[in-house]
């Protein structure tokens, strides 16, 4: 993990004691440390309700055990109890994952907790004068020994389970939403959007909580694509597929299952050499083709679209333009034996019914949302001159007379949270060139190309899209998609356009029950193969009708 500056409290430890007069008057005392001595055999168990300390010093006393309970002082960075009789630590200090310096020299202390491993912003630990293994002072001795000593105990911290913790995590329950219209023919099918965090960026430097070989991509990829067949979806898009993984593991296994898809990786991979661009990641789509056809298939190279379209904006060519991430689509036709299946009627007489699949991953830094706006405005651009070249193409028009005749399912990590300027614009239609998003800078004259009016019609200071969109998992369904120690949140959506396409159910979360009891501080973890959770939804679309006309169907005005 990226360490955080730290200063180790002063060792010159200064007291200052309140005069009686400072406490008549009402003054109010805070002390985040505490140091207790004199010999101290036992500590008292009111010690553990003082959850706000963050340093504890209880070196120099005869303590001979340190009570599992000290792990209730979760916001402690320095625990110093150096210079005791303890014999032996309490697994539960593993989880006192604040610690910045743990100090335990010149006790009597054979065995360390494997648990210990698990202080992953642990900088300093001091181990002198224990009678320790000599494997254990071999690895504390060497360069940047407390480092390597913190891995060798997560990474073995299973080892008498077969290195998996015994409790496997719940399974996501079934939210349903509504009850599909049975007064209308339509067709059911089901998506998953998922991050399954490529390779290149499973390091101990930013899981610093998770042990090296859960990190593994030979061992993470089986739980990856475990979660993904458990799911079962008809169309599947994933973010975070390294190129070569695609086409070596990803495409070869669920075409096994029936899938086929397509990919594109970051737009960097263009000017890479051959063996540098197969770990660049990109986007991925995958659908099961006895239920949809693939009539066309779309990438947008979202640095391509803010060269195009800087109109002078420095910030379009500065901020955006620098930024290499990428969107796929997918037009799908779905096959007939699924609209039957799914309606239950013989649609004689039914033409093409067609739905496009998209598929981004944004930029990623929390200190960029203007980027992150202006290339989801972007990619929202590209896809509705998709759908609009399709329509005209394959003359098609929709049942209730409106422009987008082909509906839309949005998948995307939008690295944005639920009240940012993406989602704003996502689900309301539109948002203004004033945007607090756009961090005052100049964009609006660039921006315009993307309204839904195009270029030369009237925006009136508001960029908007033109399509109906609403999100699968509304009203805090899911509490995060992406869980880490140091981030919490939503940032992966599912969105579908009305008001051909409606939401029936959803995948819960996961019990959040099961992280807290686990002391699971973020993912991965060797039963979450990535730090995003999936995302899964059936939808409904609904069919045209086809009236017949003295018992003949006749074909289908689209």
């Amino acid at each position: 993990m990226p360490k955080e500056k730290y200063d180790p409290p002063d060792p010159r430890r200064m007291y200052t004691i309140m005069s009686t007069e400072e406490a008549t008057n009402g003054k109010k005392s805070y002390w985040a440390e505490l140091e207790i001595s004199g010999r101290v055999r036992s500590l008292s168990t009111a010690l553990w309700s003082l959850t706000h300390l963050t340093a504890l010093h209880i070196s120099d006393n005869c303590l001979a055990c340190i009570p599992p309970d000290i792990a209730k002082l979760h916001n402690l960075v320095y625990l110093d109890l150096s210079s005791n009789k303890i014999r032996s630590l309490p697994a539960e200090l593993g989880n006192m994952v604040s610690l910045r310096e743990l100090l335990v020299n010149n006790n009597l202390l054979r065995v360390l907790p494997f648990e210990l491993g698990k202080l992953f912003q642990l900088q300093t630990l001091g181990l002198k004068g224990n009678p320790l293994a000599q494997e254990v002072l071999n690895l504390y001795q060497e360069p940047d020994g407390t480092r390597r000593l913190l891995n060798y105990l997560l990474d073995n911290l299973a080892g008498t389970t077969k290195r998996i913790p015994a409790e496997q995590p719940p399974s996501r329950s079934w939210i349903v939403l509504q009850e599909p219209d049975r007064t209308r023919a339509a067709a059911l099918f089901s998506v998953m959007c998922y991050n399954v965090l490529c390779d290149k960026y499973a390091t101990r430097q930013l899981y610093g909580y998770c042990p090296s070989w859960a990190l593994n991509w030979e061992y993470r990829k089986k739980s990856i694509m475990q979660e993904i067949l458990s799911c079962n979806a008809d169309i599947i898009s994933l973010q975070e597929v390294e190129t070569e993984q695609f086409f070596t593991y990803f495409l070869v296994e669920l075409k096994e299952q029936g899938y086929d898809g397509f990919f594109s990786p970051k737009s960097r991979a263009r000017t890479m050499s051959e063996s540098d661009r197969k770990h660049v990641d990109g986007c991925a789509i995958f659908y099961k083709s006895d239920k949809f056809n693939l009539i066309q298939k779309h990438t947008v190279e979202f640095n391509q679209l803010a060269m195009a379209n800087s109109e002078g904006s420095e910030a379009m060519l500065n901020r955006v333009m620098t930024k290499d991430n990428i969107g796929v689509a997918a037009l799908l036709e779905l096959r007939k034996e699924l609209m039957e299946m799914s309606s239950g009627k013989s649609l004689h007489g039914m033409e093409k019914q067609l739905i496009l699949v998209a598929n981004a991953h944004m930029h990623w830094d929390p200190e960029y949302p203007d980027v992150k706006l202006v290339q989801t405005m972007m990619f929202l651009s590209e896809v509705k001159n998709i759908i609009d070249k399709a329509s005209r193409s394959l003359k098609l028009s929709s049942v209730s007379g409106e422009a987008n005749a082909i509906p839309l399912v949005l998948c995307a990590d939008l690295n944005s949270l639920p009240d940012s300027g993406v989602v704003e614009y996502l689900s309301t239609g539109g948002v203004d060139t004033t945007h607090k998003d756009f961090k005052d800078k100049r964009y609006s004259d660039s921006l315009t190309n993307f309204n839904c009016n195009g270029k030369n019609g009237t925006s009136n200071g508001r960029i908007t899209h033109g399509f109906k969109l609403k999100s699968a998992y509304e009203n805090g369904l899911m509490p995060y998609t992406n869980y880490t120690f140091d981030f919490k949140g939503v940032i992966d959506y599912i969105f579908y356009s009305k008001p051909l396409l409606n939401v029936l159910g959803i995948l819960g979360p996961l019990d959040p029950h099961w992280l807290i009891e686990n002391n699971i501080s973020g993912c991965p973890h060797p039963h979450i193969p990535s730090d995003h959770f999936s995302l899964f939804a059936q939808l409904e679309l609904i069919l045209p009708y086809v009236p017949p006309v003295n018992g003949i169907h006749l074909p289908g005005r689209r």
